[in-house]
């Protein structure tokens, strides 16, 4: 079965700092038309460091779910950025963590309306080099230990994608 849609026009509707809403009509596998609502945003790189059995976790206020969110070190990718070195760039500003970086995975969060790829990585040879946030940024970080991350994800306290995807991928040893 061809699955592909083939876009016909676009429009876009609103180019912000770190995203852009674009409108596209496309001609669907059967030759109906559609319409897409596209998120273009920016890529970002997320990381996992664990030590001695625990999880460097962030917390912070995040505006659109109205509470504070526990997940992996994040960030969004600068232009042209490399995702290994934006991940570390990151890592350092919300913990004060540098590190060697290796590839974990690659995260669509929500494939139904946005491009955006999250790189993820895992720590390596890591230190505490001191924080350095961005001034608009308001983090905390601690080490919770693997398994009450894993019992923080099944009571619904840490719901956020990246992490949890990261930390199963983790415990699972795939």
């Amino acid at each position: 079965m061809n699955f592909f849609e083939k876009k016909l026009s676009g429009k876009t509707v609103y180019d912000g700092k770190i995203l852009k809403l674009e409108v596209d009509e496309v001609e669907l596998p059967d030759g109906n038309k559609s319409t897409r609502e596209c998120v273009r945003h920016c890529d970002g790189a997320a990381v996992l460091l664990v030590e001695d059995g625990k999880i460097l976790l962030v917390k912070q206020y995040r505006y659109l779910y109205g509470k504070v969110i526990y997940e992996i070190p994040a960030g969004k990718l600068e232009s042209g950025e490399d995702p290994k070195a934006g991940g570390a760039r990151e890592l350092e500003e919300e913990t004060g963590y540098s590190a060697e970086l290796v590839r974990l995975m690659e995260l669509y969060p929500s494939v139904g309306y946005t491009d955006e790829v999250i790189h993820i990585f895992i720590a390596d040879n890591f230190e505490y080099a001191g924080r350095n946030p961005d001034k608009d940024e308001f983090v905390e970080s601690e080490f919770i230990s693997v398994c009450d991350v894993l019992a923080m994800i099944g009571r619904g306290e840490i719901c956020d994608a990246k992490t949890v995807a990261a930390v199963y991928k983790y415990v699972s040893g795939i």
